[in-house]
């Protein structure tokens, strides 16, 4: 190649590249257009010089004015604030929606598991005793189970119970690597121990008190948590049976999704956390605490079904916009 002929012949494109990208804040449609045009050009200039020239000036050059170019093309981005709203309106509510199946199906083997734990505890005192000596059953019952939501500050007891509920959220969203498989032992651990209690206090003719403390706060921390598992069984279950898609494509999709869950339920269980400290052992009437749990959970299922369904049919699937297609790779 003879390097002065070819800076000759192109060096007005180049020029005006530049221009074009000094001028970057005040381009018009035309401009940018011919942007894009100029760019593709110049990288095709830098590839023809890199491959049949030594010029280490010329290749610095042209690279910076393309990388230049690139930022100007690529580097656009929407305002924070709009950001925010997608997130909330269709990132994470789709992904929600989405997923329903799965933490519904959570939900259901959750509910089963406890009832049948909470039962089995209740009619049989030979498994009671494996869980104390009657007079720690009776303390149990009668005083540590109440006092458990009121012994502390409603604030540090709140941030307390988002940490404990976002750590078990998290384990569920953290073992999807693992195909999601120990999820449902995550789900089986709390199941088992919401089931023992409810069977302790039922059987002690206390369960008033029991979902009177336990329904306010659980129903959405709880929702929350099969949302988590389904989400982090979902993906495992993507890598598993991906389609008639490549396998990395999905798993950067489903990938990306458990991403938006786990941000979102920062919220939700920050919401939980407040109900518990604040809510459930306040000396509000049962009915009262428990119509606060309750429209708590409506309005989050509203939320999730309202702007979830609106998504779905607007084509989303909660990934980010253009987003690679693979999971990267070294």
């Amino acid at each position: 190649m003879d390097v002065d002929a070819f800076v000759l012949t192109h060096r007005p494109t180049w020029d005006r590249l530049d221009r074009l990208v000094k001028k970057r804040r005040h381009l018009t449609g035309a401009e940018v257009d011919e942007l894009v045009d100029l760019y593709q050009r110049v990288s095709t200039h830098l590839s023809m010089v890199r491959s049949a020239s030594s010029d280490a000036v010329l290749v610095g050059k042209l690279s910076g004015l393309v990388a230049r170019a690139r930022s100007v093309i690529t580097g656009a981005h929407a305002p924070l604030w709009s950001e925010f709203v997608r997130f909330w309106t269709v990132s994470f509510p789709v992904v929600a929606y989405r997923s329903w199946r799965w933490w519904l199906g959570s939900a259901a083997g959750f509910f089963f598991v406890a009832t049948l734990i909470a039962v089995w505890i209740a009619k049989d005192p030979e498994v009671q005793a494996a869980f104390g000596t009657p007079g720690e059953i009776e303390q149990l019952v009668n005083n540590d189970f109440a006092s458990y939501y009121s012994e502390h500050p409603a604030g540090s007891f709140a941030l307390s119970v988002w940490v404990n509920n976002a750590w078990v959220a998290a384990q569920c969203i953290g073992f999807s690597i693992l195909l999601g498989i120990p999820i449902p032992y995550v789900l089986f651990q709390n199941a088992a121990n919401l089931g023992v209690n409810a069977g302790l206090m039922f059987d002690a003719g206390k369960g008033d008190i029991f979902l009177g403390l336990i329904t306010p706060h659980g129903l959405i921390e709880l929702t929350a948590v099969f949302l988590a598992a389904g989400a982090g069984m979902r993906l495992g279950w993507s890598v598993i049976s991906p389609g008639n898609r490549p396998r990395g494509q999905v798993l950067a999709e489903q990938g990306r999704a458990v991403i938006a869950v786990a941000v979102g339920l920062v919220a939700v269980l920050a919401v939980a956390g407040l109900i518990e400290g604040f809510v459930t052992p306040s000396p509000l009437p049962t009915f009262a605490r428990i119509a606060i749990g309750v429209a708590a959970e409506i309005a989050f299922l509203g939320y999730v079904f309202h702007f979830g369904r609106r998504a779905v049919r607007a084509g989303e699937t909660g990934d980010i916009d253009n987003a690679p297609d693979l999971v990267p790779t070294g």
